[in-house]
């Protein structure tokens, strides 16, 4: 396995690849996720990352949309989110298919991490049944036992994870050791997934409960898929954060504008760091045709 050292930590590395892709796309009058933006729908692209690991193999982080997703959500009160996040998909754009086109089948992902439970991010899971998940305690705790109107507030549908999902999955706490994500990164609590320092997690808090971002070094870039602590990187870029309307789907109002904000810092201290949000059109094709490399 080859190693390098980072330069802001001065500790030894393991490079990954990193491949970006979309599983279906939602709509959103732009001005919810955008500041000052129209008030005409905007499509946003549920992206995951598939990253490839010198001796691990294949590890998606997250997985977008699946047909389950319409199937769950036909009925109240699940209907609600369909309702009011439009979700455009194809079979071909699903996690599993476009991997498929890439001679990556499903048995070999190893591992799905978990940034959030939100149905666009978890919506692709069952379509991974021999990969080993991992999550956040936190963000796992804060939904599963919710009822389903609390659930559908909480942008949850346990049907989309896999049989057995509390037993089976592992949260990142109970084998990760404590990371140093370098200096100028204003987030405490890293954790190195792999005690190698190939993907180290961020604590991004407010969005969701527990939700955590994903630091990792290609052989050309430094990456952080920041998950949904900022919608799109004009917002970070021009300090445009949410409109307050947003608030309604976030777990706290006051932790997102603080992750926000330091993660503006984070940028502005190491700008060559790339952060890469989930939902962005800069780094997410929206009909999964497009893979983007890192």
């Amino acid at each position: 396995m080859s190693t390098r050292m980072n330069r802001t930590t001065d500790r030894p590395t393991v490079p990954v690849e990193l491949l970006l892709l979309s599983a279906g796309y939602c709509l959103h009058p732009e001005f919810v996720t955008l500041r000052g933006g129209s008030m005409r729908p905007a499509a946003y692209p549920a992206g995951f990352a598939c990253i490839r690991h010198p001796s691990r193999g294949w590890i998606l982080f997250d997985t977008g949309y699946s047909a389950r997703f319409r199937e769950l959500t036909a009925s109240l009160p699940y209907s609600l989110y369909r309702r009011l996040t439009p979700v455009r998909l194809s079979e071909e754009a699903t996690a599993v298919r476009q991997l498929a086109k890439l001679g990556i089948g499903a048995k070999d992902v190893g591992y799905v991490i978990l940034s959030h439970f939100h149905a666009d991010h978890i919506g692709g899971a069952r379509d991974f049944p021999d990969a080993r998940f991992l999550y956040p305690q936190a963000a796992y705790d804060a939904v599963r036992a919710l009822g389903p109107v609390r659930a559908t507030r909480a942008g949850f549908i346990a049907g989309l994870l896999p049989d057995a999902f509390a037993d089976a999955a592992t949260p990142i706490e109970r084998e990760a050791q404590a990371a140093d994500p370098g200096e100028g990164a204003p987030f405490q609590g890293c954790l190195d997934l792999f005690g190698d320092g190939s993907l180290i997690s961020v604590p991004l808090p407010g969005h969701a409960a527990g939700q955590i971002g994903l630091l990792l070094s290609t052989a050309n870039s430094r990456v952080l898929l920041c998950a949904d602590a900022s919608w799109s990187s004009r917002a970070l870029r021009e300090n445009r954060p949410p409109h307050p309307a947003a608030g309604l789907v976030m777990h706290d109002r006051a932790a997102y504008r603080d992750t926000f904000e330091r993660l503006r810092r984070w940028q502005a201290a190491d700008p060559k760091l790339i952060i890469v949000p989930s939902h962005c059109r800069d780094y997410f094709d929206l009909d999964g045709k497009e893979v983007r490399r890192l």
